[in-house]
């Protein structure tokens, strides 16, 4: 793996998102799970759960979080981009975060967990894309909860909702469990039901 692929640059991140988040009032879906309805049969989102990680007039932008790949050593990853690999002997699972730069990799991670380059979602849940934080991964001082993913979903401006309006996505507020916990291949069907429930 290039090493360039193992991290979105702070900078790359950031012109990856919208510049100026919608915070007028309950439109913007940053840190709702988008689920792909069960009519969605296009490639990767047959069946996937996206966190919208931002959401504005601008755009959107988000990882799939059930799509394992499988695992891969820190340490390998860490040494590909070049970083400081020593002591770590752990693994960890990664997955396909989207369609778009495949080659990025991200850390979508609990909010406790923060760096100057980390993305605070909501609160509850926060977007990574330095080294620093497979690192400290590696060395048990990483985030309490973590899912490393390899490239995103973006849409353009009115994309999104418009696919929302022709029932392509429903939606649900991001819940730990799901995001992190949840069986990988449950997490489809748990969102869906949430969402049932709530209706």
């Amino acid at each position: 793996m290039a090493a360039a692929a193992l991290v979105l640059p702070a900078t790359l991140l950031h012109a990856a998102l919208p510049t100026q988040p919608d915070v007028s009032g309950p439109t913007s879906l940053a840190g709702q799970l988008l689920i792909a309805s069960p009519e969605l049969r296009q490639g990767i989102f047959d069946h996937a759960v996206v966190l919208l990680a931002q959401h504005s007039r601008n755009g959107a932008f988000g990882v799939v979080i059930n799509r394992p790949l499988d695992s891969r050593p820190i340490a390998g990853l860490l040494a590909a981009f070049g970083a400081d690999a020593g002591g770590i002997t752990d693994s960890v699972r990664v997955f396909l975060g989207g369609p778009v730069d495949p080659a990025v990799g991200l850390v979508l991670h609990s909010a406790e967990y923060h760096r100057a380059e980390t993305l605070d979602i909501d609160g509850r849940v926060a977007l990574t894309g330095a080294p620093e934080v497979l690192r400290d991964i590696g060395l048990g001082k990483g985030p309490q909860k973590s899912l490393v993913t390899f490239g995103y979903a973006g849409w353009a401006p009115s994309q999104l909702e418009n696919e929302l309006a022709r029932g392509v996505w429903v939606t649900v507020p991001e819940d730990l469990a799901l995001v992190f916990d949840d069986e990988r291949s449950k997490v489809w069907a748990d969102a869906l039901a949430r969402h049932k429930g709530e209706r």
